[in-house]
């Protein structure tokens, strides 16, 4: 089968199958998300455009990937995130600073051991 164009609609059965969701879930999405309104045909027949395509993936990494809540990826939408409809690269972490030989002295490292010791007693009374 031949790739449709990025401009094409889609139907809900190939939004399902893209996402590997099923089409119960895009219905209820579209109850969840005022945003999210893809046109309707005779017969109720659901076709997304390329701005409800992009919006559906958002949907779908806010929730399966990102471990948001349908209330709040419902929220983070509304509240301008709309328009992060690509996935963006995660930041890289700031680099930790080197320790110096001042903050490796200035640590009470017998704070450390009686945490150590604290644990190795619970674990051994589990």
């Amino acid at each position: 089968m031949r790739e449709k164009s990025a401009d094409a609609f889609r139907n809900i059965g190939e939004m399902a199958e893209a996402l590997g969701v099923r089409t119960h879930i895009l219905r209820y999405w579209e109850e969840q998300f005022p945003m999210l309104r893809p046109l309707t045909r005779a017969g109720g027949r659901r076709l997304y455009r390329p701005d409800d395509v992009a919006l559906l993936h958002t949907i779908h990494r806010l929730l399966y990937e990102e471990g948001y809540t349908v209330k709040g990826a419902r929220r983070f939408l509304t509240e301008g995130g709309a328009q992060d409809a690509q996935p963006k690269a995660p930041a890289p972490a700031p680099a930790a600073p080197a320790p110096t030989q001042s903050s490796i002295s200035a640590f009470d490292f017998g704070a450390l051991q009686a945490v150590r010791d604290r644990l190795a007693s619970a674990l051994a009374a589990a």
